[in-house]
């Protein structure tokens, strides 16, 4: 078989077993989970056989035209390089975990197989971005992945959260998707093809006319599908979906395809050093705002959230400076240590009862109910937080060392003054990193107070997936010596300068929020009424800041708990929440993404609410006037002409003669007056 016949299959199976699930979801139920496994597993394995035979070398290019356009052609179209290759077996790994943890973890759920269809056809559609060698199939892709994550977001379509999370993110990724659309009619009308490597050849001969226009006009199509500054603020919202669909979102799909569609069509966006410009300020106020709003966040996945917007800042930054192989190596490193940190904190959630950190900061004994997680989840905050070896440390060091070369003029790509901005604002980001991860560590697994809830042992689909996921996130960073060649030749190995800065600024960050929280944990020692009394159990009465949280249904499945965590009103602060002591006055701002949403409601929903009203107005009492004034005086005639309708023949004759009378005298009238004149 060849090796196009097996790129066209692996974004085929997943697709396909997206339409048989739903055809026999209900028929045949015994059947729900191979499909929702096997053919995601199939794809993953196909990917990587692509991936094996691609190897790194010269791209490989099929395609045949889809349809005459008269105009442009659209051509259906792979597009293999060593960048393609390896998203594409990110994409399959991390979704055939995903589908095989959901199997656990909404194992009673009773709308897993619509879940387990979206979930695929939301993976085939990341695929079809990735190996997509025309940009209106890519489009395509793009689009699906949109409506999936509607409908996957909003899965606990009975919360109101989900609800309004799941028209959030549809709504504000599209607001980036109108202009995006218009950036690839404009890009193709100047090469003169939607064919990605007649793009490339026309933007190498000089032949974008626009190239500033193009490139901000699909950044504003990146922003909103990627999460970043000023589009990112559907993605905290939508942790109110599963948590394997987070994973999914986060590590490999939706999120990804900004960055990586920015890393395919790099050289549109460095023919304008102005539009590079504008990706390193968008990537910078990103990385800083998220990390801040991180460290003030009280629900876990909302602090993930947070934190997967700062690492696709990262990634940004990387492309600012012009090396898309340091953006796409952080991407696959993130997606592998992301995926577990979601995963990880479903089963931490399930085991709490609660998403609330603040909530499981006044639990003892996690880390004996879910030992599995604690470990795992371990080793994916040491990644995120880039402590070496592990996978994070290596991959963010090559962005640093990408801004640091072009901050320097080693090279010239993109204007020293992004490689400043990334610089800065990354090495800043990374203390401030290490120290939301530490907190979350903390507060999730050193909890003093009430017994931890028992929910049993977690399903053993969950479990072996965590540490699936826990080796890439360990190791993955080691093969930065051998990835040069899949990408553009830049070496991805840290340098002297930028490893110390970077991991002693992590270190620091790390440091300093343990010590606080060390100091703040002595000072508010927890009510004696709640030490080593089981959550639920009905202990005295506490009084103090510690009481027992209220947790969800002890005896639930995993989904059951957290949809049911979702309703949950979060405990009153933790008098030692390091994060607080940290930010100071800057905390209630950032707990609430510097209001970020409320500044739009000013801006843009209000005026259009008032426009809406306005409409709404004219509609009723203007237009719709004068369609019932219409009507009235139809009505009116009727009515006058039934009052004439008698069928008396005598008023008829009456009529008739009385009529005839007045035109008589108007004729003698108008004869003796022509006569007269």
């Amino acid at each position: 078989m060849t090796t196009t016949t097996l790129a066209v299959l692996v974004p085929l199976l997943p697709f396909l077993g997206a339409a048989a699930g739903l055809l026999l979801g209900r028929t045949a139920p015994g059947f729900l989970r191979p499909l929702a496994v096997l053919p995601t597993l199939a794809a993953a394995v196909l990917a990587v056989l692509v991936a094996v035979r691609q190897g790194g070398g010269k791209a490989i290019d099929a395609g045949t035209q889809l349809t005459p356009t008269g105009s442009v052609p659209i051509d259906l179209a792979l597009h293999i390089d060593g960048f393609a290759a390896l998203v594409a077996v990110l994409v399959g790994v991390v979704a055939t975990c995903v589908q095989i943890y959901s199997t656990g973890y909404l194992r009673q759920d009773p709308r897993y197989s619509s879940y387990a269809a979206l979930v695929s056809l939301f993976t085939a559609a990341m695929l079809l971005v990735v190996y997509s060698g025309d940009l209106m199939v890519l489009l395509v892709g793009w689009e699906i992945m949109g409506i999936c994550s509607y409908f996957l977001v909003g899965h606990y379509w009975e919360t109101p959260e989900a609800r309004s999370a799941s028209l959030k993110a549809f709504l504000v990724t599209k607001l980036g998707d109108v202009p995006f659309l218009i950036g690839l009619f404009a890009l193709a009308a100047d090469a003169g093809t939607f064919r990605i490597t007649g793009v490339l050849g026309a933007v190498a001969a000089g032949g974008l006319d626009h190239p500033t226009l193009v490139a901000l006009l699909l950044l504003a199509g990146v922003a909103g599908k990627s999460a970043q500054f000023p589009l990112h603020t559907w993605l905290p919202d939508a942790m109110a979906g599963p948590t394997p669909v987070s994973a999914l979102i986060h590590a490999a799909t939706m999120v990804a395809a900004g960055i990586y569609f920015v890393a395919r069509l790099l050289p549109v966006f460095a023919a304008s050093g102005a539009a590079l410009t504008v990706l390193a300020v968008m990537a910078a106020l990103t990385m800083v705002g998220s990390a801040l709003a991180a460290l003030a966040q009280d629900d876990i996945k909302r602090v993930l959230a947070y934190s997967t917007i700062g690492q696709l800042g990262y990634m940004s930054g990387a492309l600012a400076v012009g090396d898309r192989g340091a953006a796409v190596f952080h991407l696959l490193s993130h997606g592998a240590f992301k995926a577990l940190l979601f995963l990880a904190a479903g089963a931490v959630i399930h085991a709490a009862g609660t998403n609330s950190l603040t909530a499981m900061s006044r639990m003892s004994g996690l880390t004996r109910r879910i030992p599995d997680a604690y470990w795992t989840m371990t080793v994916g905050l040491l990644a995120l937080a880039a402590i070496p070896p592990f996978a994070g440390f290596f991959s963010k060091e090559a962005v640093l060392v990408a801004a640091e070369h072009t901050a320097t003029g080693e090279r010239t790509v993109a204007p020293a003054g992004a490689g400043w901005i990334v610089l800065v604002a990354g090495l800043l980001t990374a203390l401030l990193t290490a120290a939301y991860a530490t907190r979350l560590w903390l507060l999730a697994f050193r909890g003093r107070g009430a017994e931890a809830p028992d929910h049993g042992r977690q399903p053993i689909a969950m479990t072996t997936v965590l540490w699936v996921l826990a080796v890439p996130s360990l190791g993955f960073g080691l093969t930065a010596g051998h990835l040069d060649d899949w990408f553009d030749g830049h070496p991805l190995t840290p340098t002297l300068v930028t490893a110390v800065l970077g991991t002693g600024l992590a270190v620091v960050g790390a440091a300093l929020t343990y010590a606080i929280r060390r100091t703040l944990v002595a000072r508010t020692a927890p009510p004696a009424a709640v030490r080593g009394v089981p959550v639920g159990a009905a202990p005295a009465p506490a009084t103090g800041a510690l009481a027992a949280p209220t947790v969800a249904h002890p005896d639930a499945e995993a989904g059951q708990v957290e949809a049911e965590a979702l309703d949950l009103p979060h405990p009153a602060v933790d008098p030692a929440d390091p994060g607080r002591a940290l930010l100071g006055p800057l905390h209630p701002h950032a707990a609430h993404g510097f209001h970020l949403d409320a500044v739009y409601r000013t801006l843009f929903v209000r005026p259009v609410q008032a426009g809406a009203s306005l409409v709404r107005f004219l509609d009723r009492e203007v237009v719709d006037t004068y369609v019932r004034g219409a009507g009235d005086t139809a009505k009116g005639l009727g009515w006058l002409v039934r009052r004439a309708q008698t069928g008396n023949v005598q008023t008829y004759l009456s009529a008739l003669l009385a009529g005839s009378v007045v035109l008589a005298v108007v004729a003698v009238v108008l004869a003796n007056v022509a006569a007269g004149a």
